[in-house]
């Protein structure tokens, strides 16, 4: 049998009833009449020479035949979308998957500027298909240069030589304490830096340097290795932890958290946009430049 235009729409036909589970089910997907339906699996069942399914007052069920076509179709059709995605890149460079590792947390910060990069994108190049994933920050640095992503978006203590990075903007962070912690009710006054580092700590394990170091002395500390998992820790009363305002905010806002004016544990985290050095393929290059201005408007 070979295989025609006709036939492929059949297929396609066959494979929506299949999968809603009947043809009165089919229909608003497919926007077809019932009767323009059972045409067409009755035209699929006289092509191929095999009865496909049972239809009518008891319901709508396959045959074992009907089983096996179902396989075939689904096969056919999935691979000619999957090459029709691919003729698309050929035919527009704006085109195909650019797969963005982002860290977590970030979607609370006003300063984060991806969704209106994100909008820009689906007006000027709809073709392009962003694939948005979150990760640990020196997992998305390790994913880059092993070309297993496009873009990063985050801070990372460790750089490395075959990437470009390039600063969009400034993350602030501060020391909170959870609501049953012994400093919650404490008079800002009388907490010292001293007293603070007597108590626990949960930190981030991606840290090196001297943030880590500070952290590294009582084996009361706690390592995590996202920042939500380090607020839950910090919410419980029983931790210290340095949190981005920005996220930390919306639980000091209901007073499950306060911020404790540690100044020298304070600090601000570069947010930067990684990719490979070198010239990136236009869609990658594309989304990229979509990403800085957006963040660049807004300096």
């Amino acid at each position: 049998m070979k295989i025609s235009g006709s036939d492929l729409h059949l297929f396609r036909v066959f494979e929506s009833v299949v999968r809603n589970g009947g043809i009165s089910a089919a229909q608003m997907e497919l926007s077809l009449s019932q009767p323009t339906i059972s045409n067409h699996l009755t035209a699929l069942e006289r092509r191929l020479g095999v009865k496909l399914c049972e239809r009518g007052r008891r319901g709508f069920s396959l045959t074992e035949e009907g089983r096996r076509v179902y396989e075939i179709g689904t096969e056919i059709t999935q691979m000619l979308d999957a090459n029709s995605a691919r003729l698309s890149c050929l035919r527009s460079a704006l085109a195909g998957k650019v797969s963005v590792g982002i860290v977590d947390c970030m979607a609370t910060d006003p300063n984060f500027r991806l969704s209106d990069a994100i909008a820009e994108l689906s007006e000027t190049a709809p073709e392009i298909e962003l694939n948005l994933k979150i990760m640990r920050p020196n997992d998305i640095t390790k994913a880059v240069a092993e070309n297993e992503i496009d873009i990063g978006i985050g801070g990372s203590d460790i750089k490395v030589a075959s990437l470009r990075y390039e600063i969009i903007y400034r993350e602030e962070h501060a020391v909170f304490c959870g609501s049953a912690h012994p400093l919650f009710h404490r008079k800002q006054e009388t907490i010292t830096r001293a007293e603070c580092h007597g108590y626990p700590w949960v930190h981030r394990g991606y840290w090196y340097g001297m943030r880590r170091q500070r952290f590294d002395n009582l084996a009361a500390n706690r390592v995590t290795f996202d920042i939500e998992a380090q607020l839950l820790m910090v919410l419980s009363g029983a931790y210290l932890g340095v949190l981005p305002i920005h996220f930390a905010g919306l639980f000091e806002q209901q007073g499950r958290l306060r911020r404790l004016a540690i100044a020298d544990e304070a600090y601000f985290a570069d947010i930067e946009v990684a990719t490979r050095a070198g010239e990136q393929a236009a869609n990658v290059a594309y989304v990229r430049d979509a990403i800085t201005k957006a963040h660049r408007i807004h300096l």
